[in-house]
């Protein structure tokens, strides 16, 4: 992931920071305990394709 679009990249729902996982290719948002997928490169940033985070699943403090 590039380190500037990172940095530029917000989640749609609460505009809070997010998270890269390389392992699991995900964009995670701590706050709304989100989910979102990278494919290919690209990060998919909807809602819609999010992942929830269930409570018992430990969110990495990177």
């Amino acid at each position: 992931m590039d380190r500037k679009l990172l940095d530029i990249l917000v989640c749609p729902i609460c505009k809070g920071k997010l998270i890269y996982v390389k392992k699991a290719d995900e964009l995670i948002c701590k706050a709304d305990r989100l989910a979102y997928p990278v494919r290919d490169d690209i990060p998919v940033m909807l809602e819609e394709e999010a992942r929830e985070i269930p409570a018992d699943e430990e969110i990495p403090n990177i």
